[in-house]
């Protein structure tokens, strides 16, 4: 494809062409503005030999710009609608690109990895997301710990605001949490609807997520710590008493919350949407060894 996909004109034509008409259901929103797919690459750092999975890739506005970066390189892109992977199938011949149709919230992220020859190489992704399952195909990577070393999402921007959020404001939950324990999130711009069609009724925002090598805070049980934060942030309104000792996927001893806040020096009216995240790792790592104490 010699022209320039992300343009009003070429978008049109393209859709025209093969008589598409958008799927609000799937989310498909295409990006007219070169500028931002530019922003996309360089904040993702794409560069020859990169090996590249890209989410969405719909008409491949991005998959268009990937392509020219990574020359030796090569490009996974899995789109769930098969008139979008007829579409890149006859705009794109390279060999470099490997077309997958499926539903991306089906794949088995390390079997994936394994049958592409991943695992010994530095990935990057980058995706414009459909809106309605950011969350589900971000937490499926992250917790898969494929080594992936960095992600560049267009999401919605109050998403991003979530995915970078401090203690004690609104934004500030549970994906809060996941996010910057496994990655090092980064609002990088903010994205108007204008360079969209259709265009969304919200503002979005490309964000990039550094991965740890390590994580953050060293925990005594992951799985429970992440029980923790899901009973913490379930029950937001409640302080860490409450919400602990009432959590429905977890059962705490009164006592021994009571005993672990006190450890920590925490009043018993602190809500845990004040605790940052070495603090709820810590206050984790207090329960668990209380509760194996009790056992023992």
């Amino acid at each position: 494809m010699e022209k320039r996909i992300a343009t009003p004109t070429v978008t049109r034509e393209i859709l025209a062409d093969y008589q598409i008409r958008l799927s609000k259901a799937l989310g498909q929103n295409f990006l007219i503005d070169g500028n931002i797919i530019e922003k996309i690459v360089n904040i993702a750092e794409i560069k020859s030999g990169d090996q590249i999975i890209e989410i969405g890739p719909g008409i491949g506005s991005l998959t268009q710009a990937l392509l020219e970066r990574i020359e030796d390189g090569r490009l996974f892109a899995i789109e769930k609608d098969e008139r979008m992977v007829r579409i890149l199938k006859e705009l794109f011949q390279a060999e470099q690109l490997t077309l997958i149709h499926r539903d991306v919230l089906d794949i088995d992220w390390p079997e994936f990895f394994t049958e592409n020859a991943l695992l010994d190489k530095p990935v990057k992704l980058a995706a414009n997301l459909p809106y309605y399952i950011t969350t589900p195909i971000i937490m499926g990577l992250l917790e898969a710990r494929v080594p992936v070393e960095r992600y560049v999402f267009m999401v919605q921007k109050e998403v991003a605001e979530r995915m970078v959020a401090k203690p004690g404001g609104k934004d500030y939950g549970a994906l809060s949490i996941a996010v910057q324990y496994y990655t090092r999130p980064e609002i990088c711009h903010i994205v108007p609807p204008s360079v969209f069609i259709p265009q969304p009724d919200v503002k979005s925002a490309i964000i990039k997520l550094e991965t740890n090598e390590t994580p953050p805070v060293q925990l005594e049980d992951e799985r429970f710590f992440f029980q923790i934060v899901q009973a913490i942030f379930q029950q937001r309104r409640k302080n860490l008493k409450n919400s602990l000792s009432k959590a429905a996927n977890i059962r705490l001893d009164r006592e021994l919350i009571e005993e672990s806040l006190q450890e920590m020096g925490i009043p018993e009216g602190t809500r845990g949407e004040m605790l940052d995240l070495s603090e709820i790792g810590q206050l984790s790592n207090i329960l668990f060894k209380g509760m194996e104490d009790k056992v023992n």
